[in-house]
């Protein structure tokens, strides 16, 4: 990875690992971790939902690495770390987890806000949402 505060980047199709990613960005320089976790939730849109899954398009870990590169880049920050998770994912799991470490927290917040936004508005992996009505959607689709 271009940028040595780039510490872990990964799309899996296996369960996510919070202490994975805290193990990444452990060092004695920083005084704040933000970690930002997203889980399957039972409903969305006012319906109740099932399940889901995540499809990438093959370009997807080049952008994430981007993503990632660029917020280093960007704020004052000693680590960044984003995993995302791909295939058939059951209401509670984790299907995304990014964290940043920085010598005090308000770098942090603002890197772990920008990363998620960021890798939600520009790196290509698409949600299909299944509702318990019998109803589907796909989420961030071209």
């Amino acid at each position: 990875m271009s940028n040595p505060a780039v510490r872990l980047v990964a799309i899996q199709d296996t369960p996510l690992s919070v202490d994975d990613v805290l193990k990444s960005l452990d060092d004695d320089a920083s005084g704040g971790l933000v970690v930002f976790v997203g889980r399957v939730r039972d409903h969305d849109h006012g319906k109740g939902v099932t399940g889901l899954s995540y499809s990438a398009h093959p370009s997807a870990l080049d952008r994430l690495k981007d993503v990632c590169t660029r917020v280093a880049e960007e704020y004052d920050v000693t680590g960044v770390a984003a995993v995302h998770r791909v295939g058939d994912l059951a209401i509670g799991d984790l299907a995304v987890v990014v964290a940043t470490t920085a010598g005090h927290r308000g770098s942090s917040f603002e890197a772990s806000r920008a990363l998620i936004d960021t890798l939600k508005a520009e790196v290509p992996i698409w949600k299909h949402q299944l509702f318990a009505d019998g109803t589907d959607e796909w989420v961030g689709a071209p």
